[in-house]
């Protein structure tokens, strides 16, 4: 039997290389017999440089940036041996890098992932690949646009750059816009399909997860729509609606509304890069997992990005998952085949989260010993 090992990470607790170890070592020990393929996978948030190396090659570049409330942070991106950068924008503008106190996101931005992707042209990078999952801030990309010489003016002159500045925007200047980057190729990997603003807007759904008080939402909400009536006025291009666009806290309009950059499904992307449907061509099933698996799980997540693709040659998935919603039944139509819950025993949050890679591996080898005996009926003789 050939089962391909192909999760995400258990965010917080084990990178998807970590976490595809220990499954394989649970499957192992359920079978030794058992033929593996391990590819560890990501959806454009952190771990897709990691991911990309594993299967490509390449290294890793470190530089100093601004953080998201502007003091030095030491920053990494990967190169690939075809020059390509890959740049996750949590590496600079990551929700961990921010203070927990309340207020903190109204004053932070995305400049940092500027200051990194100037750098890799710098460096010599003629393609990038920038991954936005996993981001502290709500900013629309005025940091991003403004390290990379975008100016955002107001009636009164420049914008600090800053959330709620952009309530106050007139038109962009974009005459100092750092000029090779005309010469540098990107694509953008989204890890949500997101709208920039509304009820499913960047704000609205996972600001007061990065610390927007309820009272900020509309006003940061607001910020947001200005943005995009001024692009849409000035650039032809609707951000307010698309798809992807509320990706990092509305970065993702910032690419596609100013830069032109085209929003991919993060997951798709990675899975090409990597060769993933020739793997699965190998397969008789799939093993893949995250940390939580429930209905955001089917937004351009790594299991339903798998799963599709499963499901079209017919082979069957099984998830793995630190917790199981029951919102997660949506995932069944995308073709996942089961879901399981890897604590053992009553536990809080904190002990799961820290035997996760024990969990991980104990549940990969009884789910492997059902898989086997299944078979194994399957072929009985009658």
């Amino acid at each position: 039997m050939r089962i391909l090992v192909a999760p995400d990470s258990f965010k917080g607790a084990l990178s998807a290389k970590e976490a595809a170890a220990a499954i394989a070592e649970g499957v192992r020990v359920a079978d030794e017999r058992v033929e593996l393929e391990v590819m560890p996978v990501a959806d454009g948030g952190e771990g897709l440089a990691e991911c990309l190396v594993a299967a490509i090659g390449g290294h890793r570049i470190e530089t100093m940036v601004r953080g998201p409330l502007g003091g030095p942070l030491r920053a990494a991106y990967a190169l690939l041996p075809d020059g390509t950068a890959v740049i996750e924008a949590a590496a600079a503008l990551g929700l961990s890098l921010l203070p927990k106190t309340s207020g903190s996101i109204v004053q932070a931005n995305s400049w940092g992932l500027g200051d990194l992707i100037r750098h890799a042209v710098d460096a010599g990078a003629d393609s990038i690949v920038v991954g936005l999952g996993g981001s502290g801030t709500n900013d629309g990309g005025i940091g991003l646009l403004s390290s990379l010489g975008v100016q955002f003016m107001g009636p009164e002159g420049p914008l600090s750059p800053v959330p709620l500045s952009l309530q106050a925007l007139d038109h962009l200047d974009l005459r100092g816009l750092y000029p090779p980057l005309s010469d540098v190729s990107i694509r953008v990997a989204c890890d949500v399909d997101n709208p920039l603003c509304g009820s499913r807007g960047a704000t609205a759904v996972y600001g007061p997860q990065k610390g927007v008080a309820p009272l900020q939402v509309p006003l940061l909400d607001a910020a947001l729509a200005r943005f995009a009536c001024v692009v849409a006025r000035d650039l032809q291009r609707d951000v307010a609606d698309m798809p992807g666009a509320g990706a990092a806290g509305g970065v993702g309009a910032a690419f596609a509304g100013v830069l032109g950059t085209r929003l991919e499904r993060g997951i798709d992307l990675v899975l090409d890069a990597v060769g993933f449907d020739e793997h699965l061509d190998r397969a008789d099933w799939v093993i893949t997992g995250e940390g939580r698996t429930d209905s955001q799980s089917a937004e351009g997540k790594v299991v339903h990005g798998i799963a599709r693709r499963a499901r079209a040659k017919g082979i069957p998935v099984l998830c793995l998952s630190g917790e199981i919603t029951l919102g997660a039944n949506v995932l069944r139509d995308a073709g996942v085949t089961a879901m399981l819950a890897i604590p053992f025993g009553p536990c809080t949050l904190q002990e799961s989260m820290e035997r996760t890679r024990e969990n991980l591996s104990r549940a990969a080898s009884e789910a492997m010993r059902l898989i086997l005996t299944a078979n194994l009926t399957a072929h009985r003789p009658s």
